[in-house]
């Protein structure tokens, strides 16, 4: 009598067992990350437009200002009539100068043609996940900063 070839009950339930716990662990792995990078990608967009403010302000010896609205997660710039998108289910706020500030939703970074700014920071939020977009008065100079 020759010697059958296949799986036992054990084996297949074993394997059948890591393919769950395998299912149930990498989709809130990815969705971490997603939020993480989308969370990272608009500090960076936030940053790269407080830094063309700065430059066309100093290039083009006039103020400039990049105008957040909190409410509807976007900003412009001045003299720009696009508007930029951020992450939708962010949380944003901003700290800058109070007469910088238009409304409950809305307020300004301003740029001197000096380099210097009115200063301020803009925060963006996930959950426990956040980045801090700051900006020196003094010299204008933008910094992206990652809070554990």
């Amino acid at each position: 009598m020759g010697r059958q070839h296949g799986f036992t009950l054990i084996e297949v339930m074993v394997v059948l067992l890591l393919l769950g716990m395998t299912y149930a662990l990498v989709p809130p792995m990815f969705d971490i990350g997603g939020s993480t990078a989308e969370l990272k990608a608009g500090a960076r967009q936030v940053a790269a437009g407080l830094r063309k403010a700065r430059s066309r302000a100093i290039t083009g010896r006039e103020e400039s200002t990049l105008t957040l609205d909190v409410e509807a997660r976007n900003f412009r710039l001045s003299g720009d009539a696009a508007t930029r998108g951020l992450p939708r289910q962010a949380e944003i706020s901003v700290f800058t100068a109070q007469g910088e500030v238009v409304d409950a939703h809305t307020a300004a970074i301003r740029f001197y043609p000096d380099g210097s700014s009115t200063g301020g920071r803009v925060s963006l939020a996930m959950g426990e996940r956040k980045f801090l977009v700051d900006v020196d008065w003094l010299t204008g100079q933008v910094e992206i900063l990652d809070t554990p």
